[in-house]
């Protein structure tokens, strides 16, 4: 099964959080921070939204950093997702 998403929104998938901080130490679950980049797997067509003419600036495969709370969370097929609009994508990181 598939998500295709309508107008402006894209489909994401969170990274894993560190386990680990740069000097070795080991966190527990709830002592990690939840992570802010995810890995886009779907997005929409973009187009008129609001009345506004929307053009999609991310593609399938990006890495985004996005706000820290945005989004709704789905679970489809055993795998975690969550659907945000593109304005809530803060920037698209590059290596």
């Amino acid at each position: 099964m598939t998500i295709k998403p309508l107008a402006d929104r894209v489909v994401i998938r969170m990274t894993e959080a560190e386990e680990t901080t740069k000097g070795g130490i080991i966190l527990t679950a709830s002592a990690q921070e939840k992570p802010q980049v995810a890995e886009v797997v779907a997005v929409g067509p973009g187009g008129v939204v609001d009345g506004k003419e929307v053009t999609m600036y991310v593609k399938v495969g990006d890495k985004v950093l996005l706000s820290k709370y945005a989004g709704t969370e789905v679970k489809l097929d055993g795998q975690e997702y969550t659907i945000v609009k593109q304005n809530d994508i803060l920037a698209i990181v590059e290596a």
